[in-house]
């Protein structure tokens, strides 16, 4: 190897088990590694749940092999090649009895390929190997993983990439992977269609610009935290919540009547119908009941760890930027976009929270409480769970990009 750095982790270990010997080791690590194969686009579109086993020929062993890469290994995506993935149980089951290739090929033509006997006898200590992997194939969620090379870690990019990193560490991807192939070409578009509608290149692009402008997060939330910042502001210091609960129903009674006032128009004086006064205070009891889930999830926080004492969530909008960030990839991985959008998309997410927030922990905060008031019901179970894992992930270990990135 030389210098040559090891992409990700994935691959220092796969290389320091080989190198001193430890094949059983080597393959605990290969088992719970995903695998990549290469595919023609043509065919995935064709037969989405197939995987082709193609044969390549290979002189450095003068057999023929089946191929597979490791995530950090992957090259930047392009229109017609794509990947998918797959574990080595997978690839027990994928020789023939008879007559097929002689090896497995991991990561062929690099400083990490590996030729892997398949005789049924090998198979047989991968099937060993892979039955006893501790938990799911692929990278440990709620840890924080990058690219060593290949991924940016500094820079305007980075920056981006990073605002979106709570999805990445709880879904056990590389935070800085903007070559984003996540789990395989197939696995993206059904994430895309199952979650998001997504199915085409414009209706991604249309969900990508409605996140950017934090369109997609609740209006209503947004303008009860909204009224606290202007009442923070005037008065210089903490709001209490029964001044916060009397000040936003004032403010929806006024603009209600401002709406029933008569306007002077290009045609003349417009007179208008004024809202039922029911309607104006249902509204108003509808805010009432957010302010007071807000208040209890800010609450929780700071008993977590997610807030320092008394502070405030300034802003859900990060929930939609940290989502841009991550749907730009995303499209890339389901080839709807090409990389320079998918890095103008990540760049722009980037700019957006920093207007829109102070810190790292500022944004943390106005995401986890986006998306806990999105799923989560105040039940405080998975969907809040998970992002304080994912945020205590963020804010200590050494390789954060919160801890090495400015945030100004």
């Amino acid at each position: 190897m030389g210098n040559w750095t090891a992409p990700s982790a994935i691959e220092r270990e796969l290389h320091e088990t080989r190198a001193r010997g430890d094949w059983g080791a080597f393959f605990d690590v290969l088992a719970l590694t995903e695998l990549f194969i290469p595919q023609s686009r043509a065919y995935q579109d064709a037969h989405p749940d197939l995987i082709r086993r193609e044969r390549t020929y290979f002189p450095q062993v003068g057999a023929e092999a089946y191929v597979a890469f490791t995530a950090g290994m992957l090259p930047v995506p392009t229109p017609d090649l794509v990947f998918e993935s797959e574990c080595l149980g997978w690839f027990v089951d994928a020789f023939p009895a008879t007559g097929g290739p002689a090896y497995l090929a991991v990561n062929p033509g690099t400083p990490f390929e590996v030729f892997l006997p398949a005789t049924p006898a090998h198979r047989a200590t991968w099937a060993f190997h892979h039955g006893r992997k501790p938990r799911s194939t692929g990278l440990e969620r709620h840890k924080v993983h990058a690219l060593h090379l290949g991924g940016p870690l500094h820079g305007p990019v980075a920056f981006g990439l990073a605002c979106g990193a709570h999805l990445s560490v709880n879904n056990g991807m590389f935070w800085n992977a903007i070559g984003f192939h996540g789990r395989g070409y197939s696995a993206e578009r059904r994430k895309l269609k199952e979650w998001w509608g997504i199915t085409s290149r414009e209706e991604w692009l249309e969900s990508t610009e409605q996140l950017l402008t934090a369109d997609m997060v609740s209006s209503v939330w947004e303008f009860a935290l909204r009224v606290r910042r202007a009442l923070e502001k005037e008065f210089a210091g903490p709001v209490d919540i029964e001044h916060w609960r009397h000040a936003t129903a004032s403010i929806l009674r006024a603009n209600a009547d401002r709406a029933a006032e008569p306007r002077i128009t290009p045609d003349g004086v417009t007179m208008a119908e004024p809202r039922p006064a029911a309607e104006v205070e249902g509204e108003i009891a509808g805010i009432q009941r957010v302010i007071g889930r807000i208040a209890r999830y800010e609450q929780r926080f700071r008993a977590d760890g997610l807030l320092a004492e008394g502070k405030y969530v300034r802003s859900v909008e990060a929930w939609d930027y940290g989502r841009a960030s991550q749907m730009a990839r995303w499209g890339l991985g389901a080839r709807f976009g090409s990389l320079e959008e998918t890095e103008d998309a990540v760049v722009r997410a980037g700019r957006a929270c920093k207007l829109a927030y102070r810190s790292w922990e500022d944004l943390s905060a106005g995401f986890v409480l986006g998306r806990c008031l999105h799923f989560d019901e105040e039940e405080f179970g998975h969907w809040y769970e998970e992002m304080v894992a994912t945020h205590r992930a963020l804010t200590t270990d050494p390789g954060s990009p919160w801890l090495n990135i400015p945030w100004t």
